[in-house]
């Protein structure tokens, strides 16, 4: 199966690369088998939808949270993109990360 990224591994994280010449249909809708957590590293003008919610624009640095089993999809940007996958850390330990992180 030909996937519409590169990939490598990055200890216990996941390098996915979307390049800006990716074509819009092969960015499918999909859902994965577990908790993910996506930062982006690099990207101008990307989007992540997630099932039945309007497109949200993807800022570098920051971090998304995709709940397994939850359908979502990328919509290309101008730029490549660049993610860091974690896929390791349980929804809890994320939102206590979060909640810590609050001033």
């Amino acid at each position: 199966m030909n996937f519409p990224f590169k990939q490598k591994r990055s200890g216990d994280k996941l390098i996915r690369e979307f390049s800006k010449d990716s074509n819009p249909d092969e960015l499918a809708w999909h859902r994965d088998h577990s908790d993910r957590v996506v930062k982006v590293m690099e990207g101008t003008d990307w989007l992540l939808q997630m099932d039945n919610k309007v497109p949200t624009l993807m800022e570098v640095g920051k971090q998304y949270l995709i709940p397994k089993n939850t359908y979502h999809r990328v919509i290309k940007g101008s730029t490549d993109l660049v993610l860091e996958i974690n896929e390791n850390l349980h929804l809890r330990e994320y939102i206590g990360r979060i909640l810590n992180e609050t001033p």
